[in-house]
Parts: C-alpha cells; sequence; structure tokens
C-alpha cells in the first residue's frame, strides 16, 4: 500500500461523498461554535471551495458573534486579508476564493487568537496532510504562542499517523462532525481566550 503523501491526498480527494459531507457539516459547525468563547477576537480561517469541508457558515456564524474574519491570500509567501463579506472576494489559485482588501502580510496572523486550517487528512498526533506546497506550515510560523490553531477536519479522514516532514507543524486540535478532538496523551480542548486587542 503506498503511504506517500501524494497516495494519500489522491485517496482522500477520492473517498468523499458530497451528500455526506453535506451532512457533516453542520454538526461540525455546531460542535465549533459550542466551543468558540463569547468574547469575540481574530479568527483566521480559509475559504472553502466544493470538495472540501464547508467553511461559509463557519464564517458568517463567527462575523455574527462578532469575530473578525482573515482569510488566506495564497501565494508562495502567506498573506492574510479581512474576510468583509462574500461579495469582496475573487477567486484566486486553483479558484480558491480569496478576500480582495488590503493585503496584512504574514506577520499579521501573530494577532489572530483562532486559526482554522484545512486538510485532507489529521493524525492522532495533530499532524494535518494538506494539500502539498506547505502554505500553512509556513503561515503558521507566524502565530501567537498562545493561539489555537484547530483543523476543520472529517472522523473518515483521522488517522493514526501520517508521513511528515522536519518543517510540517502541527495542530492543537482538530473538529470534526463528532466534536472538537485533541493529540492522544493532552488534554481536552478548553474554549480558546482571545488575546488582547492590537
Amino acid at each position: 500500500m503506498d503511504l506517500s503523501k501524494a497516495a494519500l491526498r489522491a485517496a482522500a480527494r477520492n473517498s468523499r461523498d458530497p451528500d455526506a459531507m453535506a451532512a457533516e457539516d453542520a454538526r461540525r459547525l455546531r460542535h465549533f461554535l459550542g466551543w468558540l468563547p463569547p468574547a469575540p477576537g481574530i479568527l483566521a480561517v480559509y475559504v472553502g471551495v466544493p470538495g472540501e469541508p464547508d467553511t461559509s457558515g463557519l464564517i458568517d456564524a463567527a462575523r455574527e458573534r462578532g469575530w473578525e474574519v482573515r482569510a488566506p491570500i495564497l501565494g508562495r509567501s502567506p498573506d492574510w486579508a479581512r474576510f468583509d463579506g462574500w461579495d469582496g472576494l475573487r477567486p484566486a489559485w486553483r479558484g480558491i476564493p480569496e478576500p480582495t482588501g488590503t493585503r496584512l502580510g504574514a506577520q499579521s496572523l501573530a494577532e489572530a487568537d483562532i486559526v482554522v486550517a484545512s486538510c485532507l487528512a489529521v493524525d492522532e498526533e495533530g499532524y494535518r496532510l494538506g494539500v502539498g506546497g506547505g502554505w500553512y506550515d509556513r503561515a503558521l510560523l507566524h502565530r501567537r504562542s498562545d493561539a489555537v490553531v484547530v483543523a476543520w477536519a472529517r472522523d473518515a479522514e483521522v488517522v493514526p499517523r501520517l508521513p511528515r516532514e522536519p518543517f510540517d507543524v502541527p495542530v492543537d486540535h482538530w473538529c470534526t462532525e463528532t466534536g472538537m478532538h485533541s493529540p492522544l496523551g493532552t488534554q481536552p480542548p478548553p474554549a480558546a481566550a482571545p488575546g488582547p486587542s492590537v
């Protein structure tokens, strides 16, 4: 069995059923919102596309609760911009939507209290399998030390162990349709606490 990252990515994409994923989205969101602290802060989250676990409900619900949402600007160097509404997006790399507003720079991730990262799989130690290219691994180098990083995941894509590289950055938790989960040997995830205003 081929356990290379490329083979695992292909297997994950081929196994994703749109109907099953749509049924999971509301349950995943409910668990995340139950964990999200009531005091708003800054949430950095990707804008999902068809074939990925949906983030539109998360973005809308967080903004309704007063959170500032920031979304990735995809390129070789990580960047972020404020999400100011669905009409303020444009298709970018691979058709992934990105905000059209002012670019805030890679270092602006240090202002985020919670980072929600995409994944094709996540393992029981918190290592993600991304789409390839290491964008989030480079981006997460700029996070604040007390920021909480959560992979937006599916139970079917949680595995015992993924192949990893020295530059891979693990997440603190992952959220699936059955709840918030933490790496083996760690405490259950407490609600995040927003940091000081910047």
